[in-house]
């Protein structure tokens, strides 16, 4: 680990913690980069094929080193992890010694979204100081960067809704509104990187029909993300598979100009979670089968298949061209 990054990665801990010079030492953490930038190119530009899932570990009782297994068989350019990374409180310890030695193989090429789990430590500062710069800026949680012939943006998307997050959450990085911090370099960073090909990615879904209900803090969001024409949105949180049909940021089917939402709360995490009631442009749901999403983001347009873990016989597969 460079200097800065060992800096930045004890600070976001110390700070957390409420102590700079008076607190305990916390555990070494493994070496990372700062850069949300992925550290190699795909092996094949042209089709950069990516893991991802959320809601992954927990000690005792997760299944975490199953869906681990799949992603090195898998063998991903990169891997987006989509909140709620380790339960049941994002502490230092958990990252350690329940996500490390399984999905922190990948830990390189991970880029991470912060979930409402990780806000159980103080600012979700374990999280951000594991994950380095592939989590974003320490307590914002947003970034953005390139891989193959795709844009990729990450956002927070702990806005509200949500008990068991302190209510100070949404102010610590400027919430997910209209005028928010957030929505202003969400519009700056698209204006500055008008790919064809796009896709989005947060914890809490916009929509799902899963028994956590579809995040409506994250309207504004998508409204944007929309208006840029941009064609995938990952997220986790409802621990379920869901796959959606293009959509409107009013929950309406838009196959012109909608995005393609995918719900991977599947990564370990169990039991996994009932539908609720199902939502409009649900095309396909499973509440039974653990695993992880992927996706070949091809230069016009991207792949999709859902991996079970072994034993299991669920899978969703398909294609789709980006907006033109």
């Amino acid at each position: 680990m460079n200097g800065s990054a060992s800096a930045r990665a004890l600070g976001a801990l110390a700070l957390a913690a409420g102590c700079l010079s008076t607190c305990t030492r916390p555990r070494e953490l493994p070496p990372c980069d700062e850069s949300p930038a992925l550290p190699v190119a795909p092996k094949d530009p042209a089709a950069a094929v990516i893991v991802a899932a959320g809601d992954i570990a927990e000690c005792p009782g997760g299944r975490q080193e199953e869906t681990a297994a799949l992603v090195e068989q898998i063998g991903p350019d990169a891997v987006f992890t989509l909140g709620d990374t380790t339960y049941p409180n994002g502490e230092l310890d958990e990252f350690l010694d329940c996500y490390h030695p399984s999905w922190g193989k990948f830990r390189s090429i991970t880029r991470a979204v912060v979930g409402n789990h990780e806000y159980h430590a103080l600012r979700a500062g374990p999280f951000f100081a594991y994950f380095c710069g592939g989590a974003g800026a320490s307590f914002e949680g947003r970034a953005s960067f390139d891989i193959g012939a795709w844009h990729v943006v990450m956002l927070n998307s702990n806005c509200g809704g949500d008990l068991d997050v302190p209510s100070s959450v949404p102010d610590d990085f400027g919430g997910c509104g209209p005028d928010s911090p957030q929505a202003r370099w969400l519009k700056e960073d698209l204006a500055a990187h008008p790919s064809r090909c796009t896709l989005a990615m947060w914890h809490h879904a916009r929509f799902t029909s899963g028994e956590h209900g579809s995040a409506d803090s994250m309207r504004d969001s998508w409204r944007i993300l929309q208006d840029a024409g941009v064609d995938v949105v990952l997220a986790g949180h409802a621990h379920l598979y869901e796959r959606f049909a293009p959509m409107n940021a009013d929950g309406q089917i838009d196959v012109v100009r909608g995005m393609r939402g995918f719900v991977v709360g599947t990564g370990g995490k169990v039991p996994l979670h009932a539908v609720d009631e199902v939502h409009n442009g649900s095309e396909v749901r499973n509440i039974d089968t653990l695993g992880v999403l992927r996706l070949e983001l091809r230069s016009e347009g991207y792949t999709w298949r859902f991996v079970p873990v072994s034993g299991g016989s669920f899978t969703d597969e398909g294609e789709a061209p980006c907006h033109d």
